[in-house]
């Protein structure tokens, strides 16, 4: 089975434009998440609509599409891969281009799941400060199976982390899944899934990163890694 690493990166953002181009200690954070991808030795692939994206990585490793309205990162990556770029693959991990810390275990931990279910993320314990902040997304689980995401829910203890792992014929038949109405409120788009009745396998890995969802965050990230 060959697996890609797919990290969706769209310029625009309704709260916080031009995100993956934003610096952290000087390094544009698409970079950031680039370059902690490929330390797992998984090739990896930037997806975007930005050229200006688009110029710092290399022709062969970037995918670019600026016609068409992508509602999500799945979307995006659904979109790429029968090309000629990613035709060979047959999983993906879609890292979610806000995620600099992101891990080789992370990414491993999606690709293991991904021999049991056709859908894989992973998750770790939220700080309490987070469970009331509708920029965290919480899950709720059973076992190694999510039952539900979303952000308007408070005081769960399982922090969803930005990063997916599907099989070649579960990220095709994305786009032919209906957009419910709970996607759209909580801007989510792994509850396509679970209202369609697919099943999400998850994992419990450590983190101790920043997720970058808005300005703030970026002040966070360098107060922490400035420790």
């Amino acid at each position: 089975m060959k697996t890609a690493i797919l990290i969706p990166a769209r310029y625009g953002s309704t709260r916080f434009e031009g995100k993956p181009l934003c610096t952290l200690d000087g390094v544009p954070m698409i970079k950031r998440v680039y370059d902690a991808c490929i330390a797992s030795k998984i090739p990896t692939y930037v997806l975007t609509d930005s050229m200006q994206i688009a110029s710092l990585f290399n022709w062969d490793t970037c995918w670019i599409d600026q016609e068409v309205e992508f509602q999500n990162g799945t979307e995006r990556c659904a979109g790429a891969i029968n090309g000629e770029l990613l035709n060979k693959y047959d999983r993906f991990i879609n890292v979610q281009g806000d995620m600099p810390d992101v891990t080789t275990d992370m990414i491993e931990a999606c690709v293991k799941l991904l021999d049991t279910y056709s859908v894989s993320t992973v998750y770790t314990p939220m700080p309490e400060e987070m469970q009331n902040d509708p920029n965290s997304v919480k899950m709720v689980r059973a076992g190694d199976q999510a039952l539900w995401f979303g952000r308007g829910m408070t005081g769960y203890g399982d922090w969803h982390l930005g990063i997916y792992g599907y099989t070649r014929d579960a990220l095709e038949s994305y786009m032919s899944l209906p957009q419910e109405r709970e996607e759209k409120i909580e801007q989510l788009e792994q509850l396509r899934w679970l209202k369609s009745g697919c099943k999400i396998g998850c994992s419990s890995v450590y983190f101790n990163g920043i997720e970058i969802n808005a300005p703030q965050d970026v002040i966070e990230w360098h107060n922490k890694h400035s420790l």
